[in-house]
């Protein structure tokens, strides 16, 4: 007992007197702390993904607005007084479909007159017929001179010509009581009616009656920059992206929502507009409940192409240098952090889409990169990205998910247990 009572005050002294020839070493008090600090701290842990290379679809969000398929300002063919709205304002009519009645007294009148002048002219031909037929026969017999049978046969052949005429006539006289009812000539929705009974309309005018739009299918009309044009042809003639799935267009609409059912695109403009410097574009999508409207504002997403072997790293892991250069932090096979540039062609949700710097089974830093340094020793672990806040959450509880979950005990509670 007397032995160990012995030996605790002369290890006590030995430490004591190591520690102060370690702080006399030491130019600086605090560089001393901080470097036993350094050596007693485990390596930061970081939160890493593992590169897996991938067929990645670019696509372009370009932001247009709804366009009907086929619009019809519909407008009177024929002068009169409007008699009757044989439509509800508003409502889908089809094709061929009497929209308006309008007074066909006039036109009927003159469907009459050009029938009878036309049984007159057929009567008067029947008869110069006859008659050129009994010329014929006396003028075999010299009977009659053959300057008399020519005659009748110049009659017949001109009276056959006003008979041309007049069916002419009795024609265009039935083709405009046709128009006393105005039809639908296409197949659509009808807005607000702009005249009621009794408006007096005339042929041609000015003024449609009502306009009809065709909503089922829809066009979204989009204008993109011609320098993106250009780098996405450059881009699909170097052969670094597939253009076979290029048609498919995603619609986000007004309330951020996308719309159920793909489109396609239609067409590109052949043509740069000089004041804006964009093209237009113009995909079509099925319409079948109305849902969407012309004249709504939607973002476009257009897959312009399939990138193979690429890379999608989340957002937060790359960094920019003040030249614009994209760098990533990685851990390499000693534990430590590397950093490397490499190049992104732009982005998909919210994730970059990366075509060099990176290798298969890279260990790419997400979580934790504001906390270490190259060269630094850290432990890796599993990135799990935060889950999204769903809407109408309290924002406490919003700032509540988005803290880490508190450890069991500080380092000041460990190092204080521990002494």
């Amino acid at each position: 007992m007397m032995s160990a009572k012995l030996w605790a005050p002369t290890l006590t002294a030995c430490a004591l007197a190591t520690s102060i020839a370690l702080v006399g070493c030491s130019k600086d008090p605090k560089d001393a702390q901080q470097a036993a600090a350094a050596q007693q701290m485990p390596p930061t842990e970081v939160g890493i993904i593992v590169a897996q290379p991938q067929s990645v679809e670019q696509s372009v969000e370009l932001s247009g607005r709804t366009t009907a398929f086929e619009v019809s300002e519909v407008r009177p063919q024929t002068s009169g007084v409007i008699l009757k709205r044989l439509f509800t304002e508003g409502s889908y009519v089809r094709e061929g479909q009497a929209l308006y009645e309008v007074d066909a007294r006039t036109n009927r009148a003159s469907a009459d007159s050009a029938r009878a002048a036309l049984a007159r002219q057929q009567a008067n031909l029947n008869v110069l017929r006859v008659k050129e037929g009994r010329y014929r026969q006396l003028v075999g017999s010299n009977a009659i001179s053959k300057q008399e049978y020519d005659d009748i046969v110049a009659q017949v052949k001109l009276a056959e010509a006003d008979l041309a005429a007049t069916q002419a006539e009795l024609k265009n006289a039935e083709i405009n009581l046709g128009y006393s009812t105005v039809r639908a000539p296409i197949s659509g929705q009808t807005n607000r009616s702009t005249v009621t009974a009794g408006a007096l309309v005339t042929a041609n005018q000015a003024d449609p009656l009502v306009t009809i739009q065709r909503l089922d299918p829809i066009y979204v009309d989009m204008n993109q920059s011609s320098a993106e044009l250009l780098r996405l042809r450059q881009q699909l003639s170097k052969g670094s992206l597939d253009s076979s799935n290029n048609t498919k267009v995603k619609l986000k609409l007004e309330d951020g929502s996308y719309y159920p059912v793909e489109g396609r695109l239609a067409f590109s403009d052949a043509s740069v507009n000089p004041e804006t410097g964009t093209v237009t574009l113009r995909a079509v999508f099925p319409n079948p409940n109305h849902l969407l409207l012309p004249g709504m504002f939607a973002n476009a997403q257009i897959v312009q192409g399939v990138i193979p072997n690429a890379f999608l790293i989340p957002q937060a892991a790359i960094t920019r240098t003040p030249t614009g250069q994209a760098m990533a932090m990685l851990v390499n096979a000693k534990g430590q952090v590397e950093t490397r540039p490499v190049t992104t062609v732009g982005v998909q949700g919210k994730d970059w889409i990366v075509t060099e710097g990176l290798q298969a089974g890279d260990k790419v830093i997400v979580d934790g990169i504001a906390k270490v340094k190259p060269e630094q020793p850290v432990t890796a672990k599993p990135y799990q990205a935060q889950p999204e806040a769903q809407p109408g959450q309290p924002a406490s509880k919003q700032a509540q998910s988005a803290q880490p979950a508190p450890a069991s005990k500080t380092t000041e509670e460990k190092a204080t247990s521990h002494a």
